[in-house]
């Protein structure tokens, strides 16, 4: 813990009550959080009391309800302004870094990273950012720690197992563009996307994906906060990774 840490916590109890981030605390008490099911031992930190439930019914939380329905109601509009971006202006893709791996054959168009919204891509995917924008970031169910893209895998990419970071935040694919021979595995259990609709998991499981087929496979990827966490842990989750990140020289 470091004085900025400290002093952060100590407002959100002032704020929020003593026992307000108790979880948070304890998840960092050497040997703390929760303990993990074998699937999770590659993350970082585990949060504890939250349900271990790798799979999550995208339509069963009601905190997330609004921005899960307003993206598969948009689908035919996100899907017409995805294909002309990448058809148009495939400058706007990169390749798409993940901290444990940089692939050329997954491509990414930012919707928000770096904790704030991606202007540009205001231009380029309008639809999806104005949802994003209002039903998430908004809200605040958007985790500013984390990001908001389209993830495009071309034919014959694989996204190797493994575990993120944490399991307080979950993440939401709208299936945007789905050919025949994709597929999503999360704690040993494969699925495959449904075009319009959405998945969540907790991808503190270790999963993995695959696009088999013979064209792109992209979906719209949105980091939100795991619903059983309150606001006040979420501030202090936020403070703490942030320094955490400033100490690392990654900020």
């Amino acid at each position: 813990m470091t004085p900025e840490i400290d002093d952060a916590f100590a407002a959100i109890r002032s704020t929020h009550g003593a026992d307000s981030i108790q979880r948070v605390e304890q998840m960092l008490e050497p040997g703390g959080g929760a303990r993990r099911h074998p699937l999770q031992k590659g993350a970082k930190w585990i949060l504890p009391g939250l349900t271990p439930t790798p799979w999550h019914d995208p339509h069963g939380h009601p905190e997330l309800t609004p921005v899960v329905e307003a993206f598969e109601a948009a689908h035919p509009a996100i899907k017409e302004e995805l294909g002309a971006a990448w058809a148009g202006h495939r400058e706007a893709f990169s390749d798409y870094e993940h901290y444990l791996t940089r692939q050329q054959d997954w491509q990414a168009l930012y919707l928000y990273r770096n904790g704030g919204l991606v202007e540009e891509s205001a231009g380029t995917a309008p639809t999806a950012y104005k949802i994003l924008k209002e039903f998430a970031v908004e809200t605040d169910l958007l985790c500013p720690l984390l990001e908001c893209h389209f993830s495009t895998l071309l034919p014959g990419a694989a996204i190797a197992p493994h575990c993120d970071l944490w399991n307080f935040s979950i993440n939401l694919h709208l299936a945007v563009d789905i050919p025949d021979g994709c597929s999503i595995t999360v704690a040993g259990e494969t699925r495959s996307w449904r075009e319009g609709k959405c998945l969540l998991f907790d991808y503190s499981f270790e999963h993995e994906a695959r696009n088999d087929g013979e064209h792109p496979r992209t979906c719209l990827l949105v980091d939100l906060w795991h619903p059983e966490t309150t606001v006040p842990e979420r501030r202090a989750l936020t403070a703490l990774i942030t320094e955490v990140r400033r100490l690392m020289g990654n900020d």
